[in-house]
């Protein structure tokens, strides 16, 4: 049986010239519960971290505050030395005070240590893709681009992303510097950033959807994911990142496990080959958003 790679999803440039195949990793499932502490099995999380890359996964997704100062570090132990070919794309701007509790801090000096630390602790000596965690409210958006913008100019990160952003704010990042990618909550079930993913693909902007597997209501018997997935020998969930797959050349699904077993069903999704038909009927379904 042949084992079906993540490059069968096809290959980006982000910015146009940063490569990754389209279907990457996503971290943030190798922390404790609620994202908060280490894992129950760090061995095992090493082990997924270097299937995903032996399955030709490119595009890691993490951020310091997995965990924090979790995820980063088993990246490292894990991957470090890093193939040539290998993109780490972390992110800053969210602080940590218990399990599932976020907090937006875009203050500059705040995000500058943050890039520093990330440097270190995943022992790069520049970032590939360095993404705003979060946009603060409480600091002009200017302030928090504009020092993403110096650490590039410093050499310290190569391509700035945002997340969870509008088009307007992506309109007013871009008129201080180039941003590379975005990442916004969007998945078969959840569009509400319909809007956001076609101004990306109008600008080839990379979009990163985060919670790529939700399905809900469309999973159950009787739904169009259940009857699809039977007729096409496919999970549900295989069948949501071959949709996210066709819905945009711009989209780089990174769908996060902690198991090994269900890594090679996510990255096996590549290689699903989706009729014009198949693609409509799942685009139509009708869910509430998650």
């Amino acid at each position: 049986m042949t084992t079906v790679t993540a490059d069968v999803s096809g290959r980006f440039a982000i910015e146009g010239t940063l490569g990754v195949n389209r279907l990457g990793y996503g971290t943030m499932q190798l922390t404790g519960r609620g994202v908060w502490g280490p894992p129950a099995d760090q061995d095992n999380a090493v082990r997924v971290l270097r299937r995903a890359a032996e399955l030709g996964v490119t595009l890691f997704d993490t951020a310091d505050s997995y965990g924090p100062l979790v995820a980063e570090p088993l990246l490292r132990r894990a991957l470090a030395p890093y193939d040539e070919d290998i993109v780490i794309a972390t992110k800053a701007g969210l602080t940590r005070q218990g399990p599932d509790r976020w907090t937006p801090v875009g203050r500059p000096a705040y995000l500058r240590q943050q890039c520093e630390m990330s440097l270190r602790v995943l022992g790069l000596d520049r970032i590939a893709l360095f993404q705003l965690h979060r946009v603060d409210p409480d600091v002009p958006l200017e302030d928090q681009v504009g020092e993403l913008k110096a650490l590039k100019d410093e050499g310290k990160i190569a391509h700035i992303g945002l997340s969870e952003v509008s088009v307007q704010q992506i309109e007013q990042a871009r008129a201080i510097t180039p941003i590379a990618s975005v990442q916004n909550l969007y998945n078969l079930g959840n569009r509400s950033a319909e809007d956001v993913l076609d101004h990306c693909e109008r600008h080839q902007i990379a979009f990163i959807p985060w919670f790529p597997l939700a399905t809900g209501s469309l999973a159950k018997a009787g739904g169009p994911l259940a009857d699809l997935a039977t007729r096409l020998s496919a999970t549900p969930s295989q069948l949501a990142l071959a949709w996210l797959l066709r819905r945009s050349p711009v989209m780089l699904p990174i769908p996060g496990t902690s198991s090994v077993e269900h890594l090679e069903q996510n990255v096996a999704a590549a290689g699903l080959r989706l009729s014009d038909d198949d693609v409509a009927a799942l685009t139509s379904a009708v869910a509430k958003p998650v």
